[in-house]
């Protein structure tokens, strides 16, 4: 079998998961869990943009 030498991508789902869920414990904490839950998934968008540029660099390489 011929191996590719391109590393495998990144996986960044768990960090937007993460995010919403943290954003959204302290949305509650705030007594504003829409919020929260907003704030969570900006801040996880803004992640996975850069895990998504990151493994753009490293596959080109």
């Amino acid at each position: 079998m011929n191996r590719s030498s391109k590393p495998a991508p990144i996986a960044g789902g768990a960090l937007l998961a993460l995010s919403l869920i943290a954003g959204t414990v302290v949305g509650v904490r705030q007594g504003q869990p829409s919020i929260g839950f907003l704030a969570g998934l900006g801040i996880g968008i803004a992640l996975l943009i850069i895990v998504a540029l990151i493994d753009r660099v490293r596959g080109s390489r």
